[in-house]
């Protein structure tokens, strides 16, 4: 059922944005611009999320206010994060804190992003320290069967 209203969502903003492009209003097709990059980087769709990401990419060199740049950041943040591309999301997370430092949307995030990452660290040690078990007993056994 989410799958579905998501998807209602995001046409209806795409739908959005081509109505705001034929006219000349470019707050509106801003704004409507904004609204599929949101409603893409909260896809469950891995592909919607790397296009929402690339939207935003290729906004933010274009001339915003600072609370508009801090938005483009913080969702460009998520779309990293849902892509599992921590360490990036914690550079753009804090791109967008060094604008507004008490943010909270993204205060939660940096704090979600380091979570994952700790998690990340303590998994890859105990896989790292796994592996060096298995090859230790592997040669040990070699060597009891050649002894």
């Amino acid at each position: 059922m989410h799958l579905v209203i998501g998807l209602v969502h995001l046409q209806g903003c795409e739908q959005e944005v081509r109505e705001a492009q034929e006219g000349s209003n470019e707050e509106l097709k801003n704004e409507c611009i904004m609204r599929l990059s949101w409603a893409l980087v909260h896809s469950k769709q891995p592909e919607d999320v790397q296009r929402g990401i690339a939207m935003l990419e290729s906004s933010l060199g274009t001339n915003t206010s600072p609370l508009k740049l801090r938005e483009k950041l913080y969702l460009l943040a998520v779309g990293y994060y849902r892509c599992s591309e921590y360490a990036r999301s914690r550079e753009v997370v804090e791109e967008c804190l060094k604008i507004e430092p008490d943010f909270r949307q993204a205060q939660t995030l940096k704090r979600a992003i380091e979570d994952r990452i700790t998690k990340d660290g303590v998994i890859g040690i105990g896989i790292a320290a796994t592996a060096v078990g298995l090859v230790a007993g592997g040669i040990a056994a070699a060597l009891a069967r050649r002894g």
